[in-house]
């Protein structure tokens, strides 16, 4: 028997509430809620529903809620929960973007100076995450450090046409596998997008929620070399303070592209990035879900994928580059240090190290250290 939407509702906006932690957390909580304690999925479906997300650009885990409710409760449910689940994050992300991009006092500059500063750790360690089950998966070795390398110079150089090396390279693996398909392909040309900033606002949550190829960390030079270097929206500093808020407020990380919203045009323009960035997985879902089947077992899929893929991990690494060359005191690389070792040596968690940061931000700005702008 489906469930009510009321059901949907209650259900989805709780994993949005509880949801610290990113996609492993959502993940985690939407299998014991579907599979475990309400049995409205079977492990194998649960299962493949993730692995078509995750074929999917934009953010996985909010396609796998959406899609999670669709199969429950059919377009309604959908729609109810998906916006169940991105909602208690927003609400929460846009509250501190007023109060960090506003005139903060001294001990709020100091906690997100200090939760900045270990932004770039916690990238190095998503990317590290995922480097193993996509090299073991590699169809050709070479290739994949080719674009795996050429993520990584593309997210450190690029900034918002990272998106075009990400294509390139899933073309080009699939042009060497299936060349006569991959001739009838046709180029994706950047579009430059003008009339005011809420039109620039839109064009940028458009990139990431619609071709942003792995999620999570992939979009961090996109947003970045849009909001700070091209319409210098934000400061990189300010910049940092968004992906460190993105990271600690539940729900979707995507949930970043709000704070760059707001940065630009207030709360109107962080509500419309965030309704533009996740209206993609909606419409991924709701139009194409019942073909999902088809979709994981589509070969030519599976080889622009296998290129897209690598490179996607190598901008999630390259994205370090400009987030460290964005730290503008000495305390800051010390933090940046104690953060990598947190993360990638005694292998905590990411919204604990993120925090601990932050306290130290707040004890050396009361203790009279000098905070960035």
């Amino acid at each position: 028997m489906a469930p009510r939407l009321w059901t949907v509702l209650r259900e989805w906006g709780r994993i949005g509430c509880i949801g610290f932690g990113g996609p492993p957390t959502h993940i985690a909580l939407l299998r014991a809620l579907c599979v475990e304690r309400r049995k409205w999925l079977s492990e194998r479906e649960f299962e493949d529903a993730i692995a078509a997300c995750n074929l999917l650009p934009g953010p996985a885990s909010t396609q796998l809620a959406i899609f999670c409710a669709w199969r429950v409760r059919g377009r309604g449910g959908a729609l109810v929960g998906g916006a169940a689940f991105i909602l208690p994050g927003l609400v929460v992300i846009l509250a501190l973007a007023a109060l960090f991009l506003g005139n903060p006092p001294m001990w709020v500059r100091g906690a997100g100076a200090g939760a900045g500063a270990a932004v770039a750790a916690v990238a190095l360690h998503a990317g590290t995450g995922l480097v193993r089950p996509s090299w073991r998966a590699a169809g050709g070795r070479i290739r994949w450090g080719i674009y795996l390398a050429a993520g990584i110079a593309a997210a450190a150089t690029l900034g918002p046409w990272l998106v075009l090396v990400l294509l390139a390279c899933g073309c080009v693996e699939l042009a060497i596998r299936y060349p006569r398909q991959a001739m009838l392909a046709l180029p994706l040309k950047s579009l430059a997008v003008g009339g005011g900033a809420l039109l620039s606002v839109a064009w940028v949550a458009l990139k990431v929620g619609a071709l942003s190829y792995g999620g999570g960390f992939v979009i961090i030079p996109l947003m970045r070399g849009d909001a700070v270097d091209r319409y210098h929206w934000m400061t990189g500093g300010e910049f940092l303070n968004a992906v460190a808020l993105g990271q600690i407020t539940p729900g979707p990380v995507v949930q970043t592209v709000a704070v760059v919203g707001y940065a630009a045009a207030g709360l109107v323009g962080g509500i419309l990035a965030s309704v533009v960035a996740f209206s993609p997985s909606f419409a991924f879902i709701l139009i194409g879900a019942k073909h999902f089947d088809r979709l994981r077992g589509n070969r030519h899929v599976r080889a622009f994928l296998d290129g897209a893929g690598p490179a996607a991990i190598g901008a999630i690494f390259g994205s370090a580059i400009p987030l460290t060359l964005s730290l503008g005191k000495p305390w800051q690389f010390a933090v940046l240090a104690g953060a990598a070792i947190l993360l990638l040596v005694l292998r905590r968690g990411v919204v604990l190290t993120l925090l601990a940061a932050g306290a130290a931000g707040v004890v050396l700005a009361l203790s009279g250290a000098a905070i960035p702008l």
